[in-house]
């Protein structure tokens, strides 16, 4: 890429960033109340991500070969562990992708 092909492509990367940041405040102002259906994705969407994140992770684990999914067993247990313990999302993923990471470095 040439430098005014980047200059472009982060202009654009920041224009899409801000649009989507800023959108929702112009759209529901907070003089009217939120539609249902948007309160409802809010409540929905999280878990529906979170459960299709799981899928994409263990789609290509084989219970068959290797470690036969060892690692990645362990490191669900402990992020169900730390999501019951501290119920906070961020600690959960970064506690289990530290620990599938130890694991298959120094372990399996």
């Amino acid at each position: 890429m040439t430098v005014t092909q980047q200059i472009i492509t982060i202009a654009l990367c920041v224009l899409g960033t801000m649009a989507t940041r800023f959108l929702p405040f112009l759209v529901f102002s907070g003089d009217k109340p939120t539609p249902k259906y948007i309160q409802y994705l809010g409540k929905a969407l999280p878990a529906a991500i979170f459960g299709m994140l799981v899928v994409y992770c263990l789609k290509n684990v084989s219970i068959l070969a290797g470690s036969h999914g060892i690692p990645e067993l362990i490191s669900i247990v402990l992020v169900v562990a730390l999501h019951l313990w501290k119920r906070q999302m961020l600690l959960s993923i970064a506690g289990g992708t530290v620990c599938y990471m130890l694991l298959i470095q120094f372990v399996f």
